[in-house]
């Protein structure tokens, strides 16, 4: 390494040929990388779907859940199971081990399910995907006073025109129902014709088919064969012949059955603005570029506006492309406003010419990372910007280090190439192992578990490519920038008005050192005993603060979005005219919350852009895995868009507060919840309750709640356990058993008169379409018409319904829930973190309540999910991977000082770096959070610098004989500068961070502090304590009699 510095510092061609492939290469490939709001993460979950149409979910559990569950046990790889059973669908969902292969997995369980050949017969075939974090970008909204049909057709025009778009290949329909052919036979045509729906089903399912007949090859050519009689609209289905006579007579589906084609029976609307609506919604892939696909589809809404009839309008909804903008603008003011405080404190204290070459270092090294981040899997996204102006001071110290050093060659005296090559060779093996312990520090954050894990990797990735790169260029290009020059050079005007601020700065930290500093430094090695005691008096005053819960922990601050989503679920069995009367409540409560504050601002200027509400259904949620929609006449979403937080100036969670309040507490409401958060990794608080018997689960879940509420600070409480739907249960008489109807027919005749008999599925265009026979919608209205049905016996005969079958009338589940083979019951809440603190209240739960429920339900068991299974997962990796960099940097330390001892003076600035970080929060008014954590892992690598520059010159200085007294007092004022200078630049390049007060990046703002104020308080540690440290470590060597052997560093050039 030290030839290559010289070699370097003498080719300038090849320093500067160096610099350009770095700058040009991120020049070149910065339009390259992907652009997001959020990194994209896999979600390490497999999931195994099974429709089970017309099915409750203990019918779905029994007959689906179970025996997928027993196969996969037979998988490797697999953390944990998790199943759920609702009407008409069972799933499955696998978490797998983050070193495992999800392919292989997933291979593996599609083996295991193709095994599995005792699903119920009318269960459809399993789909077996990894679980995706889908990336919404944006959704076109096509609304008026039109019909339902209207409505679809144009969001299906919309969504082929914009697939044929560049760049744009994904689009999901949302907000609609899928279309269904729908065939209504009365029970009185039945009855006179002899017929069952299954029957006409079947005639249905022959008559609508293509079949390739092969083909006859005559001289002339080879020509096909093929029956082409496949049906694709309603109408065309009304000739197919039921029933024909000897004598010629026909009997068609026309005339027994009313044909129609329509939507699937169920009933969901949306609304856009109090109109009817359809969503047509856009997603990302691949390396499609936010902001450019944005910009196409807002130009393509303002051309298709033009040519839509009156009663028909487009509406941009949920621009995630304006939040990935806004944050970027966000980062980059703050990034430019820490690089002109970083230059400005480089311009105060370094000559101007070695400034302007040490922040060179800067953008070499920022071009140097962009060259490399596609090759990484980096995106540009909001964490990965923030890691640039995390690193924004740290990438010059080394810079910081080699140019001061050279500077203070040059003032021996020596020749530019001479002072450049010397300096830099003094310092190499330091600014090399300091580099190195930093890099150390940062590792164990790539491998922190958890998904909280996974979007924050990019931030350790993007910090030490940064710093390796800037190695590079304070070694290697530097020296060859700083050869260049005269000693004598008169400088010109400008640069001589800046030299005279420069020097009145310099010469102002000069008296400082030697007078001040010195004076402060000999006094705390005269007394270094007490100088110890004072510091670790602070640091266990620090643990105080922290554990009597002065300053309190919040795994996961709140990611302020745009939208704010209220979620509605009505008691199971309510109308969809119940729900609607609770949305339409909603949907003025919020605009009367959005004109309350718009009165406080100026005329038009609202926060409120649009409002969107599915009735019988959900709205897609954001973050991992939040794509996933359901329906039910009991489910509701009000969705408000609110103005970019930028201009609107209010938190989206203050907003969404004020709307709960105004809504209140509303009868026949089994939850509602009200969220704005752009990134959620769980609730709260969700304690997981398992047992067998679910009325244990709901007595102890009862409890649970019951407790929760006394709580301040805590709302949205729910559990995932509710009564479903009144229910029938059939049983099969003996009368119906002796005119020879089965269990099965029974059930088939029953299940096709009131949820229909599937003639056939059909590919339309781009949709699926179903042909079900059934009886009208007005038969399946009123009990008196279950009553009064008909069961056909196999003799061709009929029976009452009740004289075949014995009903027992009950309330099944609308949902059951199972996690590794155990029925399990969820409680969640949610935690206002400036009223309450939920790791205090699971805390309280654990050793209170939580224990005494397992004693009073005995086989009762319960476990922390959510925030809290996030937050044991990631703080538990992030430990183990902490105490691996502590062994690691004293590795590296041990090397190069050839010591064992003084590796571990140089790491006790570790600790006292984070009673900076802990005081910073409680200045700054923020919580600690999981990201604080991870500051303090960085700050562990960043504070060990500063030590190992101070010893080592403390090091060298013994080596020429002077006393250890001396050369500490030597090393201090020698390295004062460098030290301050260093620390300096990493809090300067952070303070925009810090001081930001817009709630888009509030989440980010506890790692600026943890390092920023971190570093602040450990130099005066480094510059104080440690000295005093060194000298107890030699008085504690005295006492033992051991030699010096801690000064036997080699030369380092």
């Amino acid at each position: 390494m030290m030839s290559a510095i010289r070699w370097m510092a003498k080719n300038h061609v090849a320093a500067n040929l160096l610099m350009l492939v770095l700058i040009l290469g991120g020049l070149m490939m910065a339009p390259k990388i992907t652009q997001e709001v959020f990194p994209e993460v896999s979600l390490d979950w497999i999931q195994v779907a099974v429709a089970y149409p017309g099915a409750g979910p203990e019918e779905v559990e029994d007959g689906i859940l179970l025996k997928i569950e027993e196969s996969l046990s037979a998988v490797d790889g697999i953390k944990q199971i998790k199943s759920s059973a609702s009407e008409g669908i069972g799933t499955v969902s696998a978490e797998i081990y983050t070193d495992q292969d999800p392919d292989l997995i997933l291979q593996d369980i599609k083996s295991e399910i193709d095994r599995i050949t005792t699903f119920p017969e009318d269960a459809e075939k399993p789909v077996v995907s990894k679980l995706l974090n889908r990336r919404e970008v944006i959704s076109v909204v096509i609304y008026g006073d039109v019909s339902e049909r209207s409505l679809r057709e144009q969001a299906e025009t919309i969504r082929n025109e914009l697939l044929e778009l560049p760049n744009i290949s994904q689009i999901d329909l949302g907000g609609v129902r899928d279309f269904e052919i729908s065939v209504d036979i009365s029970e009185e045509n039945l009855r006179r014709y002899n017929l069952t729906l299954e029957q006409v089903a079947s005639k249905i399912r022959l008559a609508s088919l293509d079949l390739p007949g092969g083909s006859v090859k005559t001289d002339g050519g080879e020509i096909l064969l093929r029956t082409k009689e496949r049906r694709y609209w309603g109408p065309e289905y009304a000739d197919i012949v039921i029933l024909s006579a000897t004598d010629g007579t026909r009997v068609t589906l026309g005339d027994i059955a009313t044909v129609r084609d329509a939507f699937e029976d169920s009933e969901q609307y949306a609304r856009f603005d109090g109109m009817p609506a359809a969503m047509v919604k856009v997603f990302r892939i691949g390396e499609q570029k936010p902001i450019e696909m944005s910009e196409q589809i807002r130009n393509y809404v303002a051309q298709k506006s033009l040519h839509l009839p009156d009663s028909l309008n487009l509406a941009v909804w949920n621009d995630t492309s304006e939040i990935f903008e806004s944050r970027m603008n966000l980062l980059q003011k703050n990034a430019m406003i820490g690089l002109t405080l970083v230059i400005i404190v480089l311009g105060l204290f370094l000559e101007i010419r070695l400034a302007l070459w040490v922040m060179l270092g800067i953008p070499i090294s920022f071009f140097g990372t962009l060259f490399l981040m596609p090759l990484l899997g980096v995106s540009i996204n909001m964490i990965s910007l923030f890691a640039f102006i995390l690193a924004l001071g740290i990438v010059v110290d080394d810079a910081i280090v080699v140019g001061e050093n050279i500077y203070e060659h040059r003032q021996l005296g020596k020749p530019y190439l001479r002072a450049a090559i010397d300096g830099a060779l003094e310092v190499a093996v330091p600014v090399t192992f300091s580099i190195m312990t930093t890099v150390a520090a940062f590792l164990p954050l790539v491998f922190v578990a958890g998904m909280m894990g996974k979007f924050i990797k990019v931030i350790p990735i993007i910090v030490i490519t940064l710093l390796l790169m800037s190695l590079l260029e304070s070694l290697l290009v530097l020296p060859a920038h700083l050869t260049l020059g005269k000693q004598n050079k008169r400088p010109g005007r400008l640069l001589q008005k800046i030299e005279t601020v420069r020097g009145f700065f310099s010469r102002g930290l000069e008296r400082f050192v030697n007078g001040p500093y010195r004076r402060l430094l000999k006094l705390n090695l005269n007394y270094r005993y007490v100088s110890l005691a004072v510091g670790i008096a602070a640091l266990l005053l620090t643990l105080g603060i922290v554990k009597g819960g002065v300053v309190k922990f919040t795994f996961m601050p709140e990611v302020d979005g745009d939208r704010i989503t209220a979620a509605l679920q009505m008691n199971r069995g309510a109308s969809i005219d119940d729900t609607a009367r609770v949305v339409d409540l909603l949907l003025e409560k919020s605009l009367e919350t959005a004109e309350e504050y718009d009165a406080l601002r100026a005329e038009g200027d609202s926060i409120l852009r649009n409002i969107y509400s599915v009735t019988g259904g959900t709205i897609a949620g954001g973050g991992p895995g939040g794509g996933r929609t359901s329906s039910g006449t009991h489910l509701g979403t009000v969705a408000m868009f609110m103005t970019k937080s930028e201009d609107r100036n209010i938190p989206a969670k203050e907003v969404a507060e004020r709307w709960r309040e105004k809504v209140g507490d509303l009868p026949g409401v089994d939850s509602l919840t009200f969220s704005s958060n752009l990134m959620r990794m769980g609730a709260n608080i969700d304690v997981q309750l398992a047992h067998e018997d679910f009325a244990v689960l709901d007595k102890a879940s009862a409890r649970l709640k019951d407790a929760l509420q006394s709580y301040p600070g805590v709302g949205d409480i729910e559990d995932t356990y509710a009564l479903g739907n009144k229910e029938i249960k059939l049983h099969l008489t003996p009368q119906g058993r002796a005119l020879g109807i089965t269990e099965l027919e029974l059930g088939r005749q029953v299940r096709s008169a009131f949820y229909g008999a599937e003639a056939l599925r059909l590919q339309r265009g781009r949709n699926e379409v179903r042909v079900m026979v059934r009886y009208p919608e007005e038969s399946r209205e009123k009990l008196w018409n279950f009553e009064n049905m008909r069961i056909r016996t196999p003799a061709g005969n009929e029976i009452p319904l009740l004289q075949a079958a014995r009903v027992v009338e009950g309330r099944g589940f609308s949902s059951i829930s199972r996690t590794d083979r155990k029925r399990v019951i969820n409680v969640t809440a949610s935690v206002d973190d400036r009223k309450s603190n939920a790791s205090e209240i699971l805390s309280d739960l654990k050793q209170g309540l939580l224990p005494q429920l397992a004693i009073d339900f005995p086989g009762l068991s319960f476990n922390m999910e959510g925030e809290q299974k996030e937050r044991r997962e990631s703080m538990g990796s992030m430990m183990e991977g902490f105490k691996f960099a502590l062994v690691a940097i004293f590795v590296l330390l041990a090397i190069p000082f050839r010591s064992y001892s003084q590796p571990l003076l140089i790491m006790s600035a570790i600790p006292f770096g984070m009673i900076g970080a802990v005081l910073g929060h409680l200045l700054m008014g923020f919580n600690l959070s999981l990201l604080s954590m991870f500051g303090l892992v960085a700050l562990s690598g960043v504070v060990v610098n500063d030590s190992l520059l101070l010893i080592d010159r403390t090091n060298s200085n013994r080596r020429q004989g002077i006393a250890p007294y001396e050369a500490l007092l030597e090393a201090g004022t020698r390295r004062f500068r460098p030290i301050l200078l260093t620390s300096l630049t990493t809090f300067f390049g952070l303070v925009p961070m810090i001081l930001e007060t817009s709630v888009q990046a509030q989440f980010l703002i506890p790692m600026a502090i943890s390092l920023g104020f971190g570093i602040l308080f450990a130099t005066g540690i480094i510059l104080l304590l440690i000295p005093a440290l060194y000298l107890i470590l030699e008085d504690i060597r005295g006492l033992f009699g051991l030699r010096e052997h801690h000064a036997d560093h080699v030369e380092t050039h």
